[in-house]
C-alpha cells in the first residue's frame, strides 16, 4: 500500500451477494478491514460456520471477513458504511441503517439508484443526524457469487462517476472513497448526473429482451459474444436517449463507449464489436441463466423508470425506455412502474424541476427555501 492507505479502515458492507463478496475482497486486497452483512440472514451463514470467502478472478484472495448480526453491530462496528443490495432492496437497508448511523459516518451507495441518497437523507434528517452520502454510479467490480463462501471477480472498473450529498462534504467524501478504493473516481454534479451515469439499466434492458429465451431456459451464453449488431444498435439507441436527458440538465455523463472502454478495456468501436472483443479476451460475462434476474426485476422499476420520469420532466420523452417497461410488464405479467419503493416514497411529481436540482446538492428535499451552498 502506499502512504496514503497506510491506515487500515474498518467498511461495513450491507449486502452478501456478489457485488458485497467482490467489494469486500477488493478493500481487503487493499489492506482495509470488511465486515459483512446480510440483511436476509442467510447470505453469510457458510461464513459464519468458519469457512473463508474466497474470491478468483480479477481478485485472488481468500480471507475471512468480519461478519453482522445486524444493522445496527453494522454501523457500531465500522467508520464507513457501503450498501451493495440491488435496488429493490435499497429502501428495507436505508430502514434498517438509518437509526443507527452516526454523526459524521459516511455512508456509500454501490450503486446509487432511484435517487435513494435523498431518501436515506431525510431518514437522518429526522434523526439530526449530519452524515455526508455518497453515490456511486455504478460498482467498483463486476462479478457472479458461485457459492455461499466463492465469488468470480470479473472485473475492478478503472472509473467509476460519484457525487455526495450534501455537496459542502465532497472534497473530504472523495477523500474517503480513494483511500478505500484507489484513484479510480471522478466527481460529477450531482445526484442527478448520476442517476443519468448508471447504464446498466439501459444495457440491461437491450441484453434481457434480445435472449430472454436464453434466460428462461437456463442456459448458459456469453452476454458480450450475444450483443450482436442488432442488440449493440438498441443499445446505442437507448444511450442516445439518456445522453439527450442529460443534455437538457446541462450535465456531463458518459457515454456507453466510454463505459464500455473504460470498464473492459476494449478499443472504441460499434457496441456490438466491443462485446465482441470483450468475448474473444475471456471478458464478455456470462448472461443471466433465470428470468428472475436483476437485468429486469431490479433495472427495469429502479433503473428505466427514472429515466422516463426525468425525461418527461426537461421535455425529452424516453420513449425506448418506457417501451421496455412496458414490454418487460406484458412479458412478466406485473406493472413494474408501480414497483419502485423509492419513488412512492419520494415523490418527485410534487416538485418542481429546480427543487430537484436543489435537492440533488444537498440532499434536502423539501418544498422550504434551501440554504445549503452548492
Amino acid at each position: 500500500m502506499t502512504s496514503e492507505d497506510a491506515a487500515p479502515s474498518r467498511v461495513g458492507i450491507a449486502g452478501a451477494g456478489s457485488i458485497a463478496f467482490a467489494t469486500a475482497a477488493l478493500l481487503q486486497g487493499r489492506g482495509h478491514q470488511p465486515m459483512l452483512w446480510s440483511p436476509s440472514g442467510q447470505g453469510t451463514a457458510s461464513l459464519a460456520n468458519g469457512d473463508p470467502l474466497v474470491a478468483t478472478g480479477a481478485l485472488e484472495t481468500t480471507f475471512s471477513p468480519r461478519l453482522a448480526a445486524s444493522a445496527a453491530e453494522l454501523a457500531a462496528g465500522n467508520d464507513v458504511l457501503l450498501i451493495a443490495v440491488p435496488g429493490y432492496g435499497h429502501k428495507a437497508v436505508m430502514d434498517a441503517l438509518a437509526p443507527h448511523i452516526r454523526a459524521g459516518q459516511h455512508i456509500i451507495i454501490s450503486s446509487h439508484a432511484s435517487m435513494g441518497a435523498l431518501y436515506l437523507m431525510r431518514l437522518l434528517a429526522e434523526r439530526g443526524i449530519d452524515a455526508p452520502v455518497t453515490a456511486w454510479g455504478t460498482t467498483a467490480v463486476t462479478g457472479r457469487r458461485q457459492s455461499g463462501t466463492e465469488v468470480t471477480v470479473n472485473t475492478v472498473r478503472k472509473l467509476i462517476d460519484l457525487c455526495t450529498v450534501p455537496a459542502s462534504r465532497s472534497e473530504e467524501a472523495q477523500a474517503v472513497c480513494r483511500r478505500l478504493f484507489g484513484d479510480r473516481f471522478q466527481a460529477r454534479d450531482g445526484l442527478l448526473a448520476i442517476s443519468l451515469s448508471n447504464l446498466n439499466p439501459q444495457n440491461h434492458m437491450g441484453i434481457a429482451l434480445g435472449n430472454m429465451t436464453r434466460m428462461e431456459r437456463g442456459e448458459t451464453w456469453s452476454q458480450g459474444q450475444n450483443v450482436t449488431p442488432n442488440v449493440g444498435r438498441l443499445l446505442e439507441a437507448l444511450d442516445a436517449e439518456r445522453l439527450a436527458i442529460a443534455e437538457a440538465l446541462g450535465l456531463e455523463v458518459r457515454t456507453i463507449f466510454e463505459h464500455f472502454h473504460l470498464s473492459f478495456h476494449v478499443p472504441v468501436a460499434s457496441i456490438s464489436e466491443m462485446n465482441q472483443q470483450m468475448h474473444t479476451e475471456g471478458n464478455g460475462g456470462t448472461g443471466p441463466a433465470t428470468a428472475d434476474s436483476r437485468y429486469v426485476t431490479e433495472d427495469v422499476p429502479y433503473g428505466l423508470a427514472l429515466t422516463v420520469a426525468l425525461g418527461a420532466l426537461v421535455g425529452r420523452p424516453a420513449t425506448l425506455h418506457e417501451a421496455g417497461i412496458r414490454i418487460f410488464s406484458a412479458m412478466y405479467g406485473r406493472d413494474f412502474a408501480a414497483e419502485n419503493e423509492l419513488l412512492t416514497a419520494l415523490d418527485l411529481t410534487r416538485f418542481s424541476l429546480e427543487e430537484l436540482r436543489q435537492a440533488a446538492q444537498t440532499g434536502r428535499l423539501d418544498t422550504t427555501p434551501v440554504q445549503e451552498a452548492c
